[in-house]
Order: structure tokens, then sequence, then C-alpha cells
């Protein structure tokens, strides 16, 4: 089934033209079935890459997904034109009386800022809170989970000495859990990140259950008890030249950084990069589509306000 796209987003074409099956908003109007409603809060400054990205993974499963792209009023973005902000986003005031059966919260070039220090902290936290009365799960990814664990649990992020920036091996921690299913013993995933979430501050958060870590990169994957909340500190859903750009943008940067890590064949950068994760994103976020939202929502999706969290 497709992913519902607004009409008119430059993601349409894109993802039509990978074989990914997509909907206009006219065309699934017509349709008479209950969809998903995932809203994705983007705070990446590259808003069109992002949500492509994402709009992939949510649509490469059998269910039919209606998207809402969301952003900050209290920050815009300076590498998005305002028009096509204005056209395709909303702010929260224009969906804070609304539920949604799932919620994407992306990562932002924030994480080396204290939290306070982040122009839009204070209408994340007023977006956090809210999704747990209207959202029935949220997935966070990179510093959106920084933010959440910090907000929710008082887990605290630390600097790294240098960046983790690269595709790295991970193992699973729990083979029975739904999150999990279908999953290798050992599966890669891309990481670009100064800061960390340590792995022992996860386990000794009684509500939260720690899914998947990496001996060089630590702490991958996490979820609530209640598994409303899904904490990934990596990026299953890049693209395969992701990490390139953000390679050479930090080298155009003047910045001290090396080849992304089991990306380059022999890391060799003038080689394609290799694709070891993209089963995996793909897996991941149809798992947590299905499992912990289309399997647990309400059917009338305004009941999610009434259930306790």
């Amino acid at each position: 089934m497709p992913v519902n796209i607004q009409n008119g987003l430059p993601a349409i074409k894109i993802l039509s033209d990978e074989n990914i099956f997509v909907m206009n908003s006219s065309r699934a109007n017509t349709q008479d079935i209950r969809p998903l409603s995932i809203a994705i809060l983007n705070l990446m400054p590259t808003k069109e890459t992002t949500e492509t990205q994402l709009m992939r993974v949510l649509g490469n499963t059998p269910l039919q997904v209606d998207i809402t792209l969301l952003r900050t009023a209290s920050y815009e973005s300076r590498h998005t034109d305002h028009e096509y902000l204005s056209t395709f986003y909303k702010t929260f005031d224009q969906v804070q009386n609304l539920q949604f059966d799932g919620f994407v919260i992306t990562g932002a070039p924030v994480e080396q800022l204290e939290f306070n220090e982040v122009t839009y902290w204070n209408e994340l936290v007023e977006i956090m809170e809210w999704s747990r009365q209207n959202v029935y799960s949220t997935f966070y990814i990179c510093w959106a989970v920084q933010a959440a664990l910090y907000h929710f649990y008082g887990i605290e992020k630390y600097p790294l000495e240098k960046k983790m920036f690269g595709v790295f091996p991970h193992k699973i921690l729990n083979q029975k859990h739904k999150l999990l299913r279908g999953f290798d013993d050992l599966f890669y995933a891309p990481h670009s990140r100064h800061t960390e979430t340590r792995i022992e501050d996860i386990l000794n958060e009684p509500q939260l259950e720690l899914l998947a870590t990496s001996d060089e990169a630590g702490f991958y994957l996490a979820t609530s008890r209640d598994n409303r909340s899904v904490f990934v500190s990596g990026h299953g859903e890049y693209d395969p030249t992701t990490l390139e750009s953000e390679y050479h943008r930090d080298l155009s940067g003047g910045l001290d950084i090396q080849p992304p890590k089991n990306y380059y064949p022999d890391n060799d950068t003038s080689r394609s990069p290799q694709v070891l994760w993209r089963a995996h994103g793909n897996l991941l976020y149809g798992n947590w589509l299905n499992y912990f939202v289309y399997q647990e929502t309400p059917y009338l999706v305004e009941d999610i306000k009434s259930i306790s969290r």
C-alpha cells in the first residue's frame, strides 16, 4: 500500500522513479480505507532530503500512510524556501487539536549546544508533551532521542572526542522483541553525531529497555516499556550518498574529518559507497508501523486522547 503525499511535493516524483508506491492526496481521498495518520516533525535544515528519506521507508510496507509534515514556528530554516515551507508544512498550532497514530521527530545539527540553548527548545518540549496525549507511538531519531531522554528521564548527552561517523555493526539484545522481528543477529546502521547517550544510563532507567548496541558506536536502539516511544540514535533511513555528502560538506568547511567508516570499499573515497543498512532500515520502520502503530492504535484516531500514558 502507498504512502499518501501532499499534491505537488517533490518526493512524489523521486519515490515514483524508485518504484516506491506513492499516492497523492487527491487519489487517496477517494479510497474507502482508514490510513495510518503519521506526523513528521522535520528539524533538519535539508527539509526535502530528509522528508524523502523518511517517506521512502514509511512507504515500503503494506500499510497505507497519510503524512503530515511539521516544522517549528519559533525557528524557520534558512536552507528551505519560505514558500515551500508554507505550502507543504504545518506548525504545531495548526495540529495541536488533532491526534496521530504515529509521530516521527528527526535529528537536528544542534547536538553540541546545551538543550536550553537551542532556539526552539521550549517549543519542542511543548510538542513532546503534547505527543504523550495525542500520539499513539513516537519514533525519535538521533538528536531528538537525546532531547526526549533528557526531557522525560533526565538522561544527559556527552560530547565525543571525535565525530561518530560511518556505518557500524550492531548486535541485538532481545531476540523476541517485536521491533526486532526479522533482524539478523548482526546488522549495520549509519551514525553521524558529535555526542552520545551512554549505555549505562539507559540500563539504569527502569522505564526503558535497551534493544541494540554497537561495540564501537555504543547505544543504538531502545524503547519505553510500554513500546509507545522508540529511540534510535542512528539513521536507518539514510540514502546511499548521505554520509558522502556530509563528508564533503565537512571537508569544505575546513573541519578535521575522516572518511566515514565501513562506507567506501577498502576505504577508497574514489569508489562508490556500499550500502549495508538498507534492509535493516526498511525492517525497522516497517516493524514500528506494523507492531507499534497499526496493531495497537485505536481504530478511531481521536480515541488516542483517552488512552492513559
